[in-house]
């Protein structure tokens, strides 16, 4: 393939060549019930791959020529890529990550959409509908191995983190490599590529060349979040929550780092589904580290779970600061217990079918300023459901920084206005702010606007 500034063309890998005409008439269908403004913003994230934005407005603004076109060939398929970032090609060839890349983005929008979401054969206004679809999924990308024990680590954290952040998540990931064990992360910057980034010299040097490196994304993330190079086994699903799900159903143990409205929804989304009392016995490790110098994030995090969800909530989370090596051998004495529970209960190692997760986490949330306006945000509730009422209120602070859809409501109706008890709402105020202090509230700015409005009174 010979590079050209305006025009190149390349066939996608592996299983991706064949495509039926309908498959392809969809990816290039521009009407709302097509695929192809979705798949044009997936590709061109891919295609920018190591790019710092987290824009998708500011990317397709800077490559606004930027096309994609599928052509249906004798001998499979053709992806024609008009105006594309220079970065992803060397000497004139496409670099091979990426164009695996592109073959998962073609691969789990067409099998999404054909498969799962217009098959009647999925019950998604069931709770076991959905995690069947979750299942097929993860297993459709290949992300399920049958034949390994409990080892896959999920890292959970910010993409806009300082420098010593950074190094502090590759050292975890070092020591994680060193034992053995797999990588999974929202495939982005940051803290997402750091502990990546270590594994790969953990694993080289305990002589392991088949290490996983697994990224989760869903649309309107990987359009404003580029996939770092490292991932090896990228996928897209439909949703957050079928994302947030996949992470929980494939992931032995959790690491999180620092971050910020993203990683305290996903910090609730997991108490949530943990403080659930079908889940009461069920072993899952959850570790909360940083360098010395960041466990003001966490502190200010854990006050404002113990004031909202109570000591109980506390206890899920164990807090490492600055010591690497415990963090690892903390992983590993909890994957051995999760190992442990999974034979004893004859559950699958490659598939959490035993957690429970409540039908409403399953549901996707799009944020407007009616249902912020109606959150219940009150102690009146279970602990387990105002976790996953407060998700819901960070979920919709991240779609209000990052995606298109919701910066536009933003910018025509006002900011979200967020109200409920006034304790939840005075902590809640102080945490947000303390992230925007830190400055990871949205990478690159300098002065932060903020998308909602605390109300402190009580509703």
């Amino acid at each position: 393939m010979k590079l050209d500034l305006k025009k190149v063309v390349i066939r996608p890998a592996g299983s991706m060549q064949i495509l039926s005409y309908k498959e392809a008439s969809q990816l290039c269908d521009e009407s709302n019930e097509g695929l192809n403004e979705i798949f044009r913003r997936c590709t061109l994230a891919v295609l920018n791959t190591g790019s710092k934005e987290d824009d998708a407005d500011v990317l397709l603004a800077a490559f606004k020529n930027y096309q994609v076109h599928v052509l249906v060939k004798g001998r499979g398929i053709q992806l024609e890529f008009e105006h594309p970032p220079q970065q992803a090609f060397v000497d004139g060839e496409m670099i091979m990550g990426v164009q695996e890349h592109l073959s998962a983005v073609l691969r789990d929008l067409l099998y999404a959409k054909n498969q799962i979401l217009d098959n009647p054969s999925f019950n998604l206004n069931h709770s076991q509908g959905i995690t069947d679809a979750v299942f097929h999924l993860a297993r459709n990308a290949g992300l399920m191995k049958s034949d390994r024990d409990p080892n896959i680590v999920v890292c959970w954290g910010g993409h806009s983190i300082s420098l010593d952040e950074y190094k502090y998540a590759k050292h975890i990931g070092y020591q994680l490599g060193l034992r053995l064990f797999d990588i999974c992360t929202g495939c982005g910057p940051g803290a997402m590529k750091g502990p990546m980034k270590g594994a790969v010299l953990g694993h080289r040097k305990q002589r392991s060349y088949k290490p996983r490196f697994i990224g989760l994304t869903e649309p309107e993330i990987i359009s404003a979040e580029a996939p770092n190079a490292i991932v090896t086994e990228l996928s897209i699903l439909p949703d957050i929550e079928k994302r947030l799900e996949a992470f929980a159903r494939i992931g032995h143990a959790i690491v999180i780092f620092p971050g910020g409205a993203g990683t305290m929804e996903e910090i609730l989304y997991i108490l949530s589904v943990l403080l659930h009392p079908k889940n009461k016995d069920l072993p899952f490790p959850i570790i909360l580290t940083a360098p010395l110098g960041s466990q003001n994030y966490f502190k200010a995090v854990l006050v404002f779970i113990k004031n909202a969800l109570g000591q109980e909530a506390c206890n899920k989370l164990k807090l490492i600061i600055d010591n690497p090596i415990e963090v690892a051998k903390q992983v590993k004495e909890g994957i051995q217990q999760v190992r442990d529970f999974r034979r004893a209960s004859k559950d699958a190692y490659y598939f959490n079918w035993n957690l429970h997760i409540p039908f409403e986490l399953q549901q996707p949330f799009c944020p407007t300023h009616d249902r912020i306006a109606q959150l219940n945000i009150s102690q009146t509730q279970p602990a387990h459901e105002l976790a996953s009422t407060l998700r819901k209120v960070f979920s919709a602070i991240v779609a209000g920084n990052v995606k298109s859809e919701t910066i536009q409501a933003i910018k025509q109706q006002g900011v979200f206005k967020i109200q409920g008890d006034a304790d939840i709402m005075h902590n809640m105020d102080l945490l947000l702010q303390s992230f925007v202090k830190q400055r990871r509230m949205k990478l690159g700015t300098e002065h932060y606007e903020p998308c909602y409005e605390i109300i402190t009174h009580s509703v």
